[in-house]
């Protein structure tokens, strides 16, 4: 890890973990393992459109943070589950209830959204 990312981490360690837990693939992730544990090639598919890399760099920034588990077996063909710890599931729950309540409340969304944009259309 780079000197930078040392001093952002250093200056505001608890809005890094907010971004981790609440960025793009970070709360799909979450989300998703809250049901099971996933082989990766599985978590993937589960997700959906996200990159090998960037499901990588994910899954190593949770696991960094101890929110998720890597569990990988020596067996043939090798074998790779990743699973919640408990602070990740803790984590997880959260996300999704937000999640729900945006689903729940889209509709309300979209309507202010039409409102704003009427109101600064000339």
């Amino acid at each position: 890890m780079g000197r930078e990312a040392t001093s952002r981490e250093d200056m505001c360690p608890h809005r890094l973990v907010l971004e981790h837990v609440t960025s793009r693939w970070g709360v799909l992730v979450l989300i998703q393992l809250l049901e099971r544990s996933y082989r990766f090639s599985e978590l993937r598919r589960a997700i959906g459109r996200v990159s090998e890399k960037m499901l990588t760099q994910t899954l190593q920034t949770l696991e960094r943070d101890g929110l998720v588990h890597r569990d990988a077996r020596p067996v043939i063909p090798p074998r790779v589950d990743y699973s919640l710890t408990d602070l990740g599931r803790e984590a997880a729950e959260q996300v999704r209830s937000l999640a729900r309540w945006t689903e729940r409340r889209l509709e309300d969304v979209q309507e202010a959204r039409r409102a704003y944009d009427e109101a600064r259309t000339p």
